[in-house]
């Protein structure tokens, strides 16, 4: 299991680095990225970004210009790993175009990471639903950060959650090694 973290998936450029990384050890065989970093260090988070976003919404204020600018955040990546489509939801698109570019099964978070009601985590079913899940698969990438509650509400866990989602990851496939990039 390798989780990296936003500044090492904040571009096009970084991720052709993690995809040599994992592609430079066969044993890696399950991805947890984060939503993307700062790419220089007067630029925004992605998380940041989203936060914002929704900020704006819930104010009912105009939030065309937030949003088209995590697009195109995105986009650049997209266009510079030569991909083809573009979605929403930090750990969740990079989740998807991290799959997309290594060839990789694509497994939402949300249906392998159990959260109750009332926003706790359920460590128990998230193991045996993840264990199940990834027992059938030989690679994987599970985005970070969120699950969700039985009836499909994603919930996020506080920040620093993709390192917990690499961790369950690594526990539910009983892997040798777990690396935090």
């Amino acid at each position: 299991v390798v989780k990296f973290g936003g500044s090492s998936l904040a571009s096009a450029e970084q991720f052709k680095k993690v995809g040599n990384i994992i592609h430079a050890d066969s044993s890696r065989r399950y991805v947890v990225p984060s939503a993307p970093g700062k790419r220089f260090s007067a630029d925004i988070k992605v998380t940041d970004m989203l936060y914002d976003c929704y900020g704006a919404a819930e104010r009912e204020e105009d939030f065309t210009e937030k949003l088209a600018a995590i697009k195109a955040r995105y986009q650049e990546i997209i266009d510079g790993l030569g991909l083809k489509y573009a979605a929403s939801r930090g750990e969740f698109l990079n989740g998807k175009v991290m799959a997309a570019y290594l060839g990789y099964e694509f497994v939402d978070a949300a249906e392998v990471v159990r959260f109750e009601k009332d926003g706790t985590f359920n460590a128990e079913v998230t193991n045996e639903i993840l264990s199940a899940r990834l027992a059938e698969l030989e690679h994987a990438v599970i985005p970070g950060f969120y699950g969700a509650t039985e009836d499909g509400t994603v919930v996020t866990f506080s920040r620093g959650g993709s390192d917990v989602t690499g961790s369950l990851v690594a526990q539910a496939v009983q892997a040798d090694l777990y690396e935090n990039w």
